[in-house]
């Protein structure tokens, strides 16, 4: 018997005792209470192992994925996610870039490092967080070509259900969608941007907000672009009921 069920099973052993009162127990009402404590904590901890086990095991298969082999024959590596199993927000952007396909981790580049700063600003580490991409291997670029291409909508459909896995598990509170190619791979919606951001949407029951790649704050440098990011990041923050200070709402990015 596992030890969850076992600690169950002695507790409700000792709390029929104690109605029964025909042997009382020879524990305390605190003792129970450390007890129960102690099975939360326990039943936490199983269900915390359980999220790694199965996107570890999620994990092993992408990285043996062959299902787009001009994207297998190419990759270096994989990229699959990286954070907190019990994340309450989840970032999903479209495809790891260079950077990201020799790191093996998503967003760690000059997107990944504002990320990041938007991430801490909203009063979080970047540990606490999950984030993820639709893709999960880097989309090849002809031989001597620069930069990154975007992934097209057979190779977004191929690699889907890896991703309605990772959010299966990890189970957000909220989604945040960077960039349009992420909203097509995660809705199937083509709109501009600007039509699309700053609106909650649900995604299998799950709100999800609609926002800037961080990329294209990096081309486009103007205060008022940044700010509206900013501004649904705190519809984030508010939409988890978390206090915003005066700071936050006067911050540009």
């Amino acid at each position: 018997m596992q030890f969850p069920q076992a600690l169950e099973a002695v507790l409700q052993t000792l709390e029929r005792m104690r109605d029964e009162r025909a042997h009382r127990p020879c524990a305390s009402r605190s003792v129970l209470d450390a007890l129960n404590r102690v099975a939360t904590f326990r039943t936490s901890d199983n269900v915390r192992e359980t999220k790694i086990e199965r996107l570890a095991s999620v994990q092993s298969r992408v990285c043996a994925c062959t299902k787009c082999p001009n994207l297998a024959s190419t990759r270096t590596q994989t990229v699959f996610g990286v954070g907190n199993p019990d994340a309450e927000i989840m970032f999903i952007g479209e495809a790891p870039g260079a950077d990201e396909d020799a790191q093996g981790e998503p967003f760690v580049g000059r997107a990944g490092q504002l990320l990041t700063k938007i991430i801490k600003a909203m009063g979080f580490a970047r540990e606490e967080v999950y984030i993820a991409n639709v893709l999960k291997c880097r989309p090849d670029v002809p031989a001597g070509s620069f930069g990154n291409r975007p992934p097209t909508p057979r190779e977004m459909q191929t690699c889907r259900p890896y991703l309605m896995e990772q959010i299966d598990i990890i189970k957000p509170q909220v989604i945040v969608a960077l960039g349009a190619v992420a909203v097509e791979g995660l809705l199937g919606t083509r709109s501009p941007m600007r039509e699309l951001r700053g609106r909650w949407n649900s995604f299998d029951g799950t709100p999800l907000m609609i926002t800037y790649h961080p990329a294209y704050l990096l081309r486009n440098q103007s205060p008022s672009e940044k700010r509206k990011v900013w501004e649904d990041m705190m519809q984030v923050l508010e939409r988890l009921e978390k206090p915003i200070s005066e700071k936050q709402r006067n911050y540009f990015l």
